[in-house]
């Protein structure tokens, strides 16, 4: 097929949103598929600043979820394959700590035992020196797990490398507006550009990975089948004492807390069930996410994270409050009830050759891969 045919489609492929996820199916999409020509459009002026940065930058080993079997094994198998692919940006240095704690939990700590060997998760109980740091009237056993925390600045610098070395080209500072059945082409995506100029590109492929703006496209696009929940959500950030900094420590498993090394930041996140979600609703495609984020007051309710969690582990209380993370969090409303977090991986009927893509984890990724492996998506040849 000549370059110049007026009916061929000026890209293969057109990713929306230039996050984590959609930077690796770029790059699978490259090596592993034969597709050439790849357009990512990204509407902040960079790669992974939206949500694959500002979250608690944890690489999940299934200790999390033991009311959801399918995504802790799932994270059980998949964590060693994102220490393999991506070892630059793991952190490892540090002491991961699982404790259960004797009121309102949903788990005590005999099932959170079982669980872990049901998944095959390494658990170990933690010596008496790590078991001084909790209160014992408050918490009913502290185990050593293994847990990772990922350096999104190292991912960033993987991406715009593998991208560039690969012919992937990527649009900043441009946001799609619209997906719809092309005249040119089976797709046909409308990007605007900020500060004004719109372009009509036109494809065989799209992939929707913009998570919190999945409904957010007019034309032809029918939104995304599964219900969505929006939050927005402060992640603290904090300089801990010296009995604390090599450590990671979740406290399971109810109204409880976490706090991990954030790499790209040299600090601690802090989050708690109770606190980090500052507001949320139901998604709806005339409410822009991020709008909503940009006009939030973003009061910070770190005060109230650290004095209950002072209460578990007194050491917390001498930390510092450095900054805080507001980032808007996407959930799929069926995993309220078991925590759980699958990934969405919808393809539209009405628009076919688009897909939808939203992950909660980041080691999610290789979910999204197996599911592109059952795909038909082929190039075109120059």
């Amino acid at each position: 097929m000549s370059c110049l045919d007026p009916s061929r489609p000026s890209q293969d492929a057109v990713i929306i949103g230039g996050g984590f996820y959609g930077a690796a199916i770029a790059t699978y999409l490259v090596k592993q598929r034969g597709i050439k020509r790849i357009l990512l459009i990204e509407r902040e002026p960079a790669l992974l600043m939206r949500a694959s940065y500002n979250n608690q930058a944890r690489v999940h080993n299934g200790y999390h979820y033991p009311r959801s079997f399918t995504t802790a094994y799932r994270s059980r198998v998949n964590l060693p394959r994102f220490v393999r692919d991506w070892p630059l940006a793991v952190k490892q240095d540090f002491t991961k700590l699982y404790a259960i704690a004797r009121r309102n939990s949903k788990v005590t700590a005999k099932q959170f035992e079982r669980f872990c060997r049901e998944i095959g998760a390494e658990i170990k109980p933690a010596d008496p020196v790590l078991r001084a740091l909790f209160e014992p009237r408050l918490i009913e056993d502290v185990y050593l797990v293994k847990e990772y925390a990922f350096d999104t600045t190292q991912l960033a610098n993987w991406v715009v490398r593998e991208l560039e070395e690969n012919g992937v080209q990527i649009h900043y500072d441009t946001r799609v507006t619209a997906i719809s059945k092309g005249t040119r082409g089976p797709l046909q995506v409308v990007a605007e550009k900020k500060g004004g100029g719109q372009e009509v590109i036109t494809c065989r492929y799209v992939f929707n990975c913009t998570y919190s703006g999945l409904n957010q496209f007019k034309g032809d696009f029918p939104g995304v089948s599964t219900g969505l929940k929006q939050e927005i959500t402060e992640m603290a950030l904090m300089q801990m004492p010296p009995s604390l900094n090599d450590l990671g420590i979740t406290v399971m498993d109810g109204p409880f807390f976490s706090m991990m090394p954030f790499p790209a930041r040299g600090m601690h996140t802090l989050s708690h069930v109770r606190y980090t979600p500052h507001m949320h609703w139901n998604d709806q495609p005339e409410v822009d996410p991020y709008e909503k984020l940009l006009c939030y007051a973003r009061d910070t309710r770190v005060d109230r994270m650290v004095r209950d969690v002072g209460r578990y582990i007194p050491e917390v209380l001498k930390a510092k409050h450095i900054d805080s993370l507001f980032e808007i969090k996407t959930v799929l409303m069926k995993n309220e009830g078991d925590d759980g977090r699958p990934i969405l991986f919808e393809k539209h009927a009405e628009l076919p050759g688009c897909y939808s893509v939203l992950g909660g984890k980041i080691d999610n990724i290789y979910d999204v891969l197996e599911k592109l492996e059952a795909e038909n998506i082929i190039g075109i040849d120059d």
